[in-house]
Formats: structure tokens, C-alpha cells, sequence
């Protein structure tokens, strides 16, 4: 069972959210927020798998109640799933720095909405990778590691720090398989094993890291047969 909190400051809102979200078999609703702080504080009391969290909230927004919610050592599993009515970049940028693993406007269909719910629930992102891309392309301008190896990125091993290439310039697991010559399962476990060493939440989160610190510029693309 997928356990959800409602972080919303318009109440219609949130019941419209609760009535589709608990028509589900695998999902409960067990609580609502009118603000951020009140999200903040009812997340941590009720330890949701999932909140449902608006950007713009009185009080405390929802991208610092993100950000506090997700902070090393407060959010073991906990995911959030960002809905706002604003569809710009630097709001969806602004989310995944905080950590969110996910971004949907208000006004998705509900079963967008539910399956959303129910992709970050399992760990996984909800943003494409192109969409990512091109976000981290235009908000970050890092300049490239003088020793060709960041340090942040020290201890990932050359065939990591290729699959983390290849991720955060839009590939999916099938293209950094092909490009790599390697089974699919295998990119899988060298995302999973980046992800760890890294202390990373998903892979919306290594692509921030990849551009962040000059390891894939902007405008890069695959290379063919890349080690």
C-alpha cells in the first residue's frame, strides 16, 4: 500500500486528489497539509511513501518544505512528488535541486496523476530525460574539471563514470546498453551502484550531478562506441 500526503493550500483541491488517489486499491491517503510547514511536520509524524506537494503554499513554500523534508538524514524513503500550475523551467529546476523526484502540472489527467504517484513510490523519476537535459543545460554553466575527473566523482570506476555520461546526456538505460556493448541489466546495476556511492536519490539527481560539476557539458551528445 502506497502512503500519501496531501500538501495543498486549497482545500477543493485536495479532495479532488484524495477521491481519485483512494479509489485505488494500492493507494491510501493518510493526511493533508494546508501549508508547507504543516507538510513538513505532518511527514514527519506520519512517514508517507509519497507527498503531494504544491510549490506555491502560504507559510513555508513547498520547494523549502521539500528541501527540509529531504535533507540528509531526514527522509529515509520519502519521495516527493511536485504539482504545481506554473509550467516553467526554473520551477522544475528548482524541484529537483531540492530533491523532488518528480513534477506534474495540476491539471494532468488522473490516471497521469496515479500512475506518477505510483512510479516515485518504487524510487523511480518522473521526468523525462530529455526534459532533464535540457533543464540542467539551461540553469547550469559549470565550468569543465581541470584534472578531467571531478572530484566529487572520484570514486566512481571509468565504466560508471561512462553510464553516468551517457544518463545525463539523455540516454536510457536501452542507449547506454547499446552504446557500451553491455546488457541492459548490467547499465542498471552500474546506475544503482553510482547512485550509493554518490548518496544519491534517483537519476534526475545524478544528471544534476553530472552537469553540476562539469563532468557532461551542455549541448553534449552521445558518442558512438563510448568507454
Amino acid at each position: 500500500m502506497i502512503r500519501v500526503l496531501l500538501a495543498d493550500d486549497q482545500a477543493l483541491l485536495r479532495d479532488g486528489f484524495r477521491m481519485i488517489l483512494e479509489a485505488q486499491e494500492d493507494i491510501t491517503v493518510v493526511g493533508e497539509a494546508a501549508n508547507g510547514r504543516e507538510a513538513v511536520r505532518q511527514a514527519r509524524a506520519l512517514r508517507p511513501d509519497v507527498v503531494l506537494m504544491d510549490i506555491r503554499m502560504p507559510e513555508l513554500d513547498g520547494l523549502e518544505a521539500t528541501r527540509q523534508l529531504l535533507a540528509p538524514g531526514h527522509a529515509s524513503g520519502l519521495r516527493v512528488l511536485v504539482l504545481t500550475t506554473f509550467d516553467v523551467d526554473s520551477y522544475v529546476y528548482d524541484a529537483m535541486k531540492a530533491g523532488a523526484s518528480g513534477f506534474l502540472l495540476k491539471d494532468v489527467p488522473r490516471r497521469q496523476l496515479i500512475e506518477g504517484v505510483r512510479t516515485v513510490a518504487t524510487g523511480d523519476a518522473l521526468l523525462s530525460p530529455s526534459i532533464t537535459r535540457r533543464l540542467i543545460a539551461q540553469f547550469v554553466q559549470a565550468p569543465p574539471p581541470a584534472s578531467g575527473v571531478p572530484e566529487q566523482l572520484a570514486g566512481l570506476t571509468e565504466r560508471e563514470l561512462s553510464v553516468l555520461r551517457l544518463v545525463a546526456q539523455g540516454c536510457t538505460n536501452a542507449e547506454v546498453a547499446g552504446e557500451l556493448f553491455l546488457a541492459e541489466t548490467t547499465v542498471k546495476t552500474h546506475l544503482g551502484h553510482i547512485l550509493t556511492k554518490l548518496g544519491l536519490r534517483d537519476r534526475i539527481h545524478a544528471v544534476v550531478v553530472a552537469y553540476e560539476t562539469g563532468l557532461v557539458r551542455p549541448g553534449a551528445g552521445p558518442k558512438r562506441g563510448a568507454m
